[in-house]
């Protein structure tokens, strides 16, 4: 049953997921298979006239003026594959990798790229069959697509390059011939078809997209456990201030917190202890809001391009007509990605922040210093603030946008590109650093609360808390702390926490 059916239309996000992690099947979905006829037969029609289209029986990029003749078509697509495949550096993991090939099926099944369905169909059985091509991560400018990602995908299909399958990464043609496949001999406009597209950045960025929907709300939830430690003040998130505002991921978060906080006897009321708390806390919503706010606007430009005809050139049966264009230049999710790093980068920024005013004793209001009760023989946390620092300060390094950067290729051919893969790669590390932190701050913050006495934690915080507490014990004597912020990392990337407090709460963070 864990097959999903895809049209080049409806695809989401979560059965990117579902296919790159869980390792779902995939089909095309019947509608497509006309379409995708449809437009195969206009390229066979245009090659049999030797008429001059782009890719198809012309050359690429600065040689697009050369013409090919239709017994050279064939040639022309493998060449195309292996001059393109210039990749470097580490290989993408393997749910990159299986979501590139996903969405690469994907915009094929919309119709207007002119692949033969058995073309499409060995790069479908590769996916169900797990062969999974070797793919580095760096070499694309991000216009026309991910043009060398794309032909290392290819190269196996090919019987070429290298692909992992059953653990073990072994010649492309081996590992067909292991997984009953046989290669294939691209024909016209195939190759070009299946290379020229935005699938490599848009993977990376799905499933960045993914995780970081989910570490938003972890940022929530230790954030409020920290409130508690410090006798934060609740009043701050009252609904009244965050709706005179207006912006919507700010009154989620706050709503958030609340929740979270509810029952709590940690938490304070303005003029009780203080007036007023630090922006770290007492901004938590604004900020948190704020990298919603981002992530649901990546989340909509990503959403719409892993279902987008991003070939050139473009095939229109209705019309009868090949028309080329720039689909393939990957500005939308370049700016989406660059803007996703630096929301990420600020939850961190904050969260590290909230950590450094937990160990500090100048500022936690009369926790012991390092959150140790034995301190001078013992460093308690203090090192774990410093990793949470070098993580924060790199993510503002990896935050420059790549986007604003451009360098021509193609002989100028190709003057301006998107750089969006390396938007998407950036983002996907600047998540990662922030899973850390949030990890880092977790562990702090129920740390804390076990210094800070007796009391009842909030009816979400309570259940997180606990969570953590089942694995790791609270810190008496020191110990290796890395292994604490692992536990707690896993605790975070596979959606436990989360899970276990929207359980807690009954809605939906």
């Amino acid at each position: 049953m864990n097959k999903i059916a895809i049209d080049g239309h409806s695809l989401t996000i979560k059965e990117v997921v579902m296919v790159a992690r869980e390792e779902y099947s995939v089909e095309i979905h019947q509608s497509a298979i006309d379409k995708i006829n449809s437009s195969r037969s206009i390229v066979e029609e245009y090659v049999s006239r030797e008429e001059v289209v782009y890719g198809v029986t012309t050359g690429f990029g600065r040689f697009s003026d050369v013409a090919i003749s239709k017994d050279e078509t064939e040639l022309l697509q493998k060449n195309l594959i292996v001059s393109h495949a210039c990749g470097v550096g580490q290989s993408f993991g393997k749910d990159v990798t299986r979501a590139i090939m996903l969405l690469r099926v994907n915009t094929l099944c919309r119709g207007y790229s002119g692949i033969r369905i058995e073309t499409l169909n060995l790069l479908i059985e590769m996916l169900n069959r797990r062969v999974h091509p070797i793919i580095p991560q760096k070499g694309s400018l991000g216009a026309s697509g991910d043009l060398a990602p794309l032909a290392h995908m290819v190269l196996v299909m090919l019987g070429e390059g290298r692909a992992e399958f059953k653990g073990e990464i072994i010649p492309g043609a081996e590992a067909l011939k292991k997984a009953g496949l046989k290669p294939c001999i691209l024909s016209a406009k195939e190759g070009l078809a299946l290379i020229n597209g935005t699938q490599a950045m848009s993977a990376v960025a799905a499933l960045t997209l993914f995780d970081a929907g989910l570490l938003a709300k972890m940022a929530d939830i230790a954030a409020s456990i920290t409130l508690e430690a410090l006798n934060g003040i609740v009043d701050a998130f009252d609904a009244r201030i965050h709706e005179a505002r207006g912006q919507t991921g700010q009154i989620i978060a706050a709503r958030n917190i609340r929740n979270l906080v509810e029952q709590s006897t940690y938490i304070t009321r303005q003029g009780e202890k203080r007036v007023q708390d630090a922006y770290a806390l007492r901004c938590t919503a604004q900020v948190h809001g704020a990298c919603r706010d981002a992530v649901r606007y990546a989340t909509d430009i990503v959403g719409t391009e892993i279902n987008a005809v991003t070939d050139n050139p473009l095939i229109f049966p209705d019309s009868n007509q090949v028309l080329s264009g720039g689909n393939f230049h990957g500005e939308p999710v370049a700016l989406a990605m660059d803007f996703l790093g630096i929301a990420l980068a600020e939850l961190a920024n904050i969260s590290e922040r909230r950590i450094e005013r937990l160990v500090n004793p100048q500022l936690s209001n009369g926790l012991p210093a390092f959150l140790t009760p034995h301190g001078g023989l013992n460093s308690g946390f203090m090192i774990t603030q410093y990793a949470a620092a070098a993580l924060v300060s790199e993510n503002k390094v990896l935050a420059h946008p790549a986007s604003v950067d451009s360098i021509p290729s193609s002989a100028n051919q190709e003057d301006h590109v998107s750089m969006g893969t390396i938007s998407a790669r950036k983002a996907s590390e600047i998540k990662d650093n922030l899973a850390n932190v949030l990890a880092i701050e977790y562990l702090a913050s129920a740390q804390a609360v076990d210094l800070r006495g007796t009391g009842e934690l909030g009816r979400g915080t309570g259940p997180a808390y606990q969570l953590l507490r089942s694995i790791i014990k609270p810190l008496d004597q020191d110990r290796i702390m890395h292994v604490d912020m692992q536990s707690a990392l896993g605790l975070i990337i596979s959606g436990q926490t989360v899970k276990v407090v929207e359980q807690a709460l009954g809605v939906e963070l």
